[in-house]
This record gives structure tokens, C-alpha cells and sequence, in this order.
């Protein structure tokens, strides 16, 4: 099998990030068996299973980072990809090579054909899940951090037993498979919990912390959260965070949200420690310091200020707008390249949005069926507030380029909305030739 081979092997499977899942497509029978065809590799490798609708990568980015600092050799499972397939298996921040993919993927061909002659065929995540596991066990990692793709109660990622259980947070998103209350959201994410396993959480919200609190208790998982357990506090300025009783830590990532994360991840770093694995207040320094997290509200460039951002949803938008009120206070025009999936709440994206940026480039990302017509965030966007210029553009690189060409050096411009969009412009936008951050 070739790279090429391998690749086509995976893609031809059904994908539920082009194509929206349903209820009923989300459950773990399927992954149990294929893992079970190849060795069941997620039972080899010790994890820390992360969720939540918000800040699960950048939690993930940290703890692995503060493991690494510690000398330990760390598996990272995340999704979606911005530009390479390979980005979201990694080992010590290293993505899984062209020849170790196929590779891995020559393990699983038998399996998945063996599947497909007895009832519906693994998906696109399900290969890519246990791919992941399969890569770090061949590699031999000390812990891997595993992110939940979508949920956590049926995501495929669920069939492992971690060393910690966490949700970062808990949002209105995928509410046509998670529920359309964050109540049953939370009830879904907590389902990652394991009887005796510890849970770290990040939610402080009373309806869907309780409904945590319920999962937690019913299922003898001992449980940790934020704002009753342990608290933080985070300084824009310095860009540090304080986690009682530790001193402050700068932090790599921008924003008082990362600063949430960081007193989650450091909550459940010492919940690993507790667990055996030895943690050094040295690792903790190194790792929060120099954790990098791509398109998660970085800065590429000063002048004019150039930030590429994933935000998707409406907790993350909010996020997006603070950090950049209280972080990167602008005094010239501040411009927004803008593309989103028609499952999300868009409408009220473009209200948070349209109270903050001044100019908005609409466009849509690659031929993804789930992205909105431009033309129809224009439509909604003139109803919302039609004071605020705007304009349609066919193609993302369009958008961008329009944006870049009248941003002068005191302005912002923020391509946000969606991973797909961050993804085909991250090359476009580093290329920024003036002022490098």
C-alpha cells in the first residue's frame, strides 16, 4: 500500500464532518469491534481523555505540553485537522509520518473489510481513532492525550479508561446530536466519566454543573470543578494566571478563557500525580509557558494585527471578543474574514461579531456541503445591523487577500468562524509580510 492508497483507503469512509451526524450514527459498538480486530491498543496505552465545548484542544496542547517538559514521551489525539490529515496524531508534538500512516492504516484494512461484510462500514473518525491508538502504542508513548471529537457519551474516542477524566465546558453546539439544552449537553460530555477514574471539571454554570455532579455521583466517579475545588485568576497584561496555591504561570495562549483552561489542566495534572506519574513544578512552568496551539486566537502579525482563530461557536466567539478587547486593543478599523457550517448558530455569531468588528468579508471555505452561502450572511447580517460594510466573496483566499489590501498598520483583521476556514488560509495569512509577532 502506498501513502496515496492509504489516504484514499481513509477518505472513502463516511465522513460526519462534512456530513452532519445523526443520533442514531453515534455509538461505540463499531469502534469496540475494530479495536478488538487489531489488538485493542487503547488498553496499552495509559490516557487522559479530555471534552467539552470549548477550550478541549488548547486543555489537551497544555497537559501534553507539561507532560513532554516532564520527559515523558506523549501521544496527542485531536480533531479536526487545519491543513494536513497527519496533524491530528502526534508524539512529543511530532505528526505521524507518511510512512507510519500507511502503515498503520495496512494494520487496519483487514479489520475494517471484515466489518464491513457483517453490518455498516467504521467511519472516517473511527479509522482516524484507532489509528491514533495504534501510532502510540507502535511508538511506545508514556500517556496519550486524547481529545472527543464530538460529545463524549458515544464518541469514538469513549472506549478508553483513563487515568483522568475532563470537560472543559459545557455550550449550545451540536445540539441536532447532543440536545438543544445545555443540560443535556452536560449529560452527554460527563458520559466520558469512569466508575473510580477522577473527573476534572471546568463548568461553574448551575444547570449544567449539576447535571455533571448527578453523572458524577451515580456513576462513583470522584469529582473536581472549578469554582468549588479550585479557582483562578488571570492578568491580560502580564498574560499570566494565578491557581491557588500555585504561583503564577505565563501562559503561551492568549485570552482570560486559556486561563480557565490552565487551571483545568493544571487540576488534572495534579489529579495524574496523585495517580503516580511524577509532575515537576519545573514541567509546569515549561509547559504552560511554551504550549502552542494554532489558529486559537494567534497573533501572526502587529501591524496591522493579524489574528487566526477557529471560533465556531457561541461560547468561542464570546471568547474571541474579550480576548481581543482586553489583549489587543486596536485604535484604526477592525475587520472580520468570515465563513461558518450551517449547523452552528450563526445567527447569533454575526450579532457578537457585528458588535465588535467594523468591516465583515464573507466568504465560505473549499467546497464543504455544510458551509452557508456567503451571500446568505450577507442577507442576515444587512438585518441584524446595515450600517456595517460587508462583502461576499466566492473563495477564502478572495476574502483574505480584499481584507489584507485595506488593513493600514493601526487596524485589525480576524479570520474566525470556522476550523475549515482557519485551515485553507493558515498558510495564506502566515505569510503576512509585515511586523512578525
Amino acid at each position: 500500500m502506498t501513502y496515496d492508497d492509504a489516504i484514499a483507503f481513509w477518505y472513502g469512509r463516511i465522513n460526519y464532518e462534512v456530513r452532519a451526524a445523526t443520533p442514531a450514527d453515534l455509538k461505540l459498538e463499531r469502534m469496540c469491534a475494530l479495536l478488538a480486530r487489531v489488538g485493542d491498543p487503547h488498553r496499552r496505552v495509559r490516557t487522559v481523555h479530555v471534552t467539552g465545548t470549548k477550550g478541549k484542544g488548547s486543555t489537551a496542547a497544555m497537559i501534553a505540553a507539561v507532560l513532554r517538559a516532564n520527559g515523558y514521551r506523549v501521544g496527542l489525539f485531536t480533531s479536526p485537522h487545519l491543513i494536513r490529515v497527519e496533524e491530528r496524531i502526534q508524539v512529543d508534538g511530532v505528526p505521524i509520518s507518511s510512512a507510519e500512516l500507511t502503515a498503520r492504516i495496512e494494520q487496519l484494512v483487514p479489520a475494517v473489510e471484515q466489518l464491513e461484510q457483517t453490518g455498516p462500514p467504521p467511519t472516517f473518525f473511527e479509522i482516524g481513532t484507532a489509528l491514533g491508538f495504534l501510532h502510540f502504542v507502535h511508538r511506545r508513548c508514556d500517556v496519550a492525550v486524547v481529545e472527543v471529537g464530538l460529545g463524549g457519551r458515544f464518541d469514538s474516542t469513549n472506549v478508553c479508561h483513563p487515568l483522568v477524566s475532563i470537560v472543559t465546558s459545557v455550550g449550545l453546539d451540536h445540539m441536532a446530536q447532543l440536545g438543544n439544552t445545555v443540560e443535556s449537553i452536560a449529560y452527554q460530555k460527563a458520559g466520558i466519566f469512569k466508575p473510580g477514574v477522577p473527573a476534572v471539571s471546568g463548568v461553574t454554570a448551575s444547570g449544567p454543573r449539576g447535571v455533571i455532579e448527578q453523572v458524577a455521583a451515580e456513576g462513583h466517579t470522584p469529582l473536581v470543578q472549578a469554582g468549588v475545588d479550585f479557582e483562578f485568576e488571570y492578568d491580560p497584561v502580564g498574560q499570566t494566571v494565578t491557581i491557588p496555591p500555585h504561583p503564577p504561570y505565563q501562559l503561551g495562549l492568549l485570552g482570560r478563557h486559556q486561563g480557565a483552561n490552565a487551571a483545568v489542566a493544571v487540576a488534572a495534572l495534579e489529579q495524574l500525580r496523585k495517580r503516580g506519574l511524577p509532575i515537576s513544578d519545573r514541567a509546569l512552568r515549561q509547559g504552560l509557558a511554551g504550549v502552542r496551539w494554532p489558529a486559537r486566537i494567534e497573533l501572526v502579525s502587529e501591524k496591522p494585527a493579524i489574528v487566526l482563530d477557529t471560533a465556531h461557536n457561541v461560547p468561542s466567539v464570546e471568547a474571541l471578543l474579550d480576548t481581543l478587547s482586553a489583549c489587543l486593543p486596536v485604535r484604526g478599523r477592525k475587520a472580520v474574514v468570515f465563513a461558518v457550517s450551517s449547523d452552528k448558530q450563526y445567527p447569533e455569531m454575526l450579532k457578537l461579531l457585528a458588535g465588535y468588528f467594523d468591516d465583515f468579508h464573507l466568504t465560505k471555505y473549499g467546497n464543504n456541503p455544510r458551509c452557508v452561502p456567503p451571500e446568505a450572511l450577507a442577507d442576515l447580517l444587512a438585518g441584524v445591523t446595515p450600517q456595517k460594510r460587508r462583502a461576499v466573496y466566492g473563495t477564502a483566499a478572495e476574502a483574505w487577500a480584499a481584507a489584507r489590501r485595506a488593513a493600514g498598520p493601526e487596524d485589525l483583521v480576524c479570520v474566525t468562524g470556522s476550523v475549515f476556514l482557519a485551515g485553507e488560509l493558515q498558510t495564506l495569512v502566515g505569510e503576512s509580510p509585515v511586523g512578525v509577532y
